[in-house]
């Protein structure tokens, strides 16, 4: 218990430490396209296409919806809504996802529902919250008694760190969760990762991304290892 004191005050005095003028720049409409290239245990090599739409309606409130086509037969789609206030220093945001993820190969999806509330500055953005999973199997029997599998409560976090303010035309980020734009894991189960961005033009921008779920980390079962790399060009205007 004391050592998750102790972390729990290191990451505050992280948060306090980076709080400058809250220079994240204003989010534009946005429509990005990614490829990716993913290995895992399970499914092997594969590939990713990634389509996401940010629309900020107003300062105080923007809407993301996110698509994922994938050459192992599974399809993610993502609605993402983010009320957001602005505060004296950096912002204080509040995110309601809805996750469906269809898992052709073995005839089966879930659906995720999570609930978060965020924090970000410059240099940082932290994101605490819950949410819950319902799984399907596509050939259960409706009369089966066992037609759903129900996770209730998962925890949700997600800790970035940036290394220029977020409204530079250029910028490295570093990002440990359990979550990310496509899937929701348990919370022993965290995912690391590392991202950038360029500037090419005023209305395009040019990212990259590299992510990795090591096996066995922080728990003992050791079946799962997946490796992400991805780039693409978002058009903002």
């Amino acid at each position: 218990m004391r050592r998750y004191f102790i972390i729990g005050v290191m990451l505050l005095v992280a948060v306090v430490a980076t709080a400058a003028n809250p220079g994240f720049g204003e989010r534009k409409y946005s429509l990005t396209t990614m490829a990716e290239y993913s290995y895992n245990v399970s499914w092997g090599h594969h590939a990713n296409l990634d389509v996401k739409a940010l629309m900020p309606i107003n300062p105080h409130f923007e809407m993301e919806a996110k698509l994922q086509l994938s050459t192992a037969n599974v399809y993610t789609g993502v609605v993402q809504l983010r009320p957001k206030f602005e505060l004296p220093v950096g912002e204080l945001f509040i995110e309601t996802d809805v996750l469906y993820r269809a898992i052709a190969r073995n005839r089966m999806g879930d659906m995720t529902a999570a609930l978060g509330i965020g924090y970000r500055m410059d240099y940082v953005s932290v994101t605490l919250g819950m949410y819950g999973r319902v799984m399907a199997d596509w050939d259960r029997s409706w009369h089966s008694t066992d037609t759903y599998v129900v996770e209730p409560f998962n925890l949700l976090y997600r800790v970035e760190a940036f290394c220029r303010p977020q409204n530079n035309p250029w910028n490295i980020s570093f990002l440990i969760s359990n979550v990310d734009d496509y899937q929701m894991e348990r919370s022993w189960q965290p995912l690391f990762g590392i991202g950038a961005y360029y500037d090419v033009k005023e209305h395009w921008r040019l990212e990259f991304g590299a992510q990795c779920k090591p096996t066995g980390m922080f728990h003992l079962d050791a079946t799962f290892y997946g490796a992400t790399l991805r780039t693409g060009f978002a058009y903002r205007f």
